[in-house]
């Protein structure tokens, strides 16, 4: 019979791994869901309607910023150096941070490029411009990753 030898600690190291999973998804659960309605706020129409009715481009759009917005909390989980409260709170501010300038460029590209976000929004058949305002989103996610690095 062969018998497993751990490490002393290992419980309480595994314990406090998982307890650090769920508090850092909490924070990433409820960045996205704040940026999900920074986004919703912001857009011409109700951004959750136009999903929830399979409007191909809103779809798009919100995948996007929810994706940029798990992209800086990423970033700010690894700049926290395994050091819990540190993470938790970078993550939390630097998620804000990326919500609000995710928000300025949308609408920056949107006066610049010329796109019509509403419009956008609102097609029901897929616009290749989303996939500018969607980049857009992932862009400046990674701009703040790598600054928050």
């Amino acid at each position: 019979m062969a018998t497993i030898a751990l490490e002393p600690g290992y419980w309480g190291n595994l314990g406090h791994g998982v307890g650090a999973i769920a508090a850092y998804a909490a924070v990433g659960l409820v960045l996205m869901l704040v940026g999900f309605a920074a986004l919703d706020i912001t857009t011409p129409g109700l951004l959750r309607k136009l999903v929830g009715s399979g409007r191909p481009n809103a779809n798009i759009i919100a995948a996007a910023g929810l994706l940029a917005t798990a992209i800086i909390v990423v970033f700010a989980i690894y700049s926290s150096g395994g050091h819990l409260s540190e993470g938790l709170i970078s993550a939390a501010i630097f998620g804000l941070v990326g919500i609000a300038a995710q928000v300025i460029s949308a609408r920056v590209m949107e006066r610049l490029i010329g796109i019509n976000i509403g419009d956008l929004l609102h097609a029901t058949v897929f616009v290749t411009e989303s996939l500018v305002v969607a980049a857009a989103h992932l862009g400046i996610a990674l701009v703040i990753g790598v600054a928050i690095v």
